[in-house]
């Protein structure tokens, strides 16, 4: 089944409470995962961002808020038991409990006072599935896939040279290369052999990278990565970068993975990611703090 969203949570979370005892966190999202049938890849499944699971942020999530009307209590760190008003709440609301439910309790208005309760009380109540924290991974995600989109068009508008300068920019930003001006000397060749550039792999330069940076419009096939790889034997390397602002056919794809010589494909979007990733040609509009409670300030309370 699919993982369910947090507020289907809450009637189950307080069901695992009713036996009175204490339960600690780690033991009600694995209870609660076997209730709901959630297999292996749904309970490894990950938020949009990557830090941490969905469904345990969603278990999280529900008991935050039961806890906040008085549902559930924590006697120590990581650790619930139902109340009273639980176990009421619960008898009176056996099929679903969720915020237009909370909402009537004064400690939970409370907690959800002002403009923030006010202001989205209704996307959560009317089929809203995500946690606050999933919302605002979603949020940046789709502000970043805008920005990587962005910098790949302004790519392809600007003189083919720009686009070396850009591979001076970010491989210099990621530790390759030296300095700019080392970097910039050595990818501003033009292509001998077939090799754009070559940069350092490390500050002392003890081995090299070759490169080849391509802005194509088309996909870029077996054939013109063959070439680089002969380049790369003519030089007597076995490493090397092909970038471009396009994208690489399967059988390129394939290609790299059957030769010795250790090549790595990086197509536009991926280009974009790592400039969005390494700041190149992006600046800093705002930054925010998410912040979490900290349970060690209040474990000895």
């Amino acid at each position: 089944m699919a993982i369910p969203d947090f507020q289907s949570i809450m009637v189950p979370l307080l069901q695992a409470h009713l036996d009175g005892q204490e339960h600690r966190n780690r033991e009600l999202v694995a209870a609660l995962a076997e209730q709901f049938g959630l297999s292996e890849e749904e309970q490894r499944a990950m938020l949009p961002s990557g830090r941490g699971k969905l469904f345990a942020n969603r278990v999280g999530w529900a008991k935050t808020h039961v806890m906040q009307a008085g549902l559930l209590a924590s006697p120590a760190r990581a650790i619930s038991v139902i109340t009273p008003l639980g176990r009421e709440v619960l008898e009176r609301h056996p099929e679903r409990i969720d915020l237009s439910v909370l909402k009537h309790f004064p400690a939970y208005r409370a907690f959800r006072a002002g403009a923030e309760f006010n202001g989205d009380e209704q996307s959560q109540t009317t089929g809203s599935t995500d946690t606050p924290q999933e919302a605002i991974d979603k949020a940046y995600i789709a502000a970043r896939a805008n920005i990587e989109a962005e910098l790949l068009r302004r790519i392809a508008e600007s003189p083919p040279a720009f686009l070396e300068q850009v591979v001076v920019d970010l491989v210099v930003k990621m530790g390759y290369g030296g300095s700019h001006r080392d970097a910039g000397e050595a990818l501003g060749k033009s292509g001998d052999g077939g090799v754009d550039g070559i940069i350092k792999e490390d500050p002392l330069g003890l081995d090299a990278i070759y490169l080849q940076a391509k802005r194509w419009d088309g996909i870029v096939g077996r054939p013109e990565i063959q070439k680089f790889a002969g380049a790369l034997q003519g030089q007597r390397s076995r490493k090397g970068i092909f970038i471009t602002t396009s994208s690489f056919s399967r059988e390129a794809l394939e290609y790299v993975k059957l030769i010795d010589t250790r090549i790595i494909l990086i197509d536009g979007p991926r280009l974009a990611a790592l400039m969005f990733d390494h700041g190149i040609g992006v600046a800093t509009e705002s930054v925010y703090e998410v912040k979490r409670i900290d349970s060690d300030y209040f474990s000895d309370i």
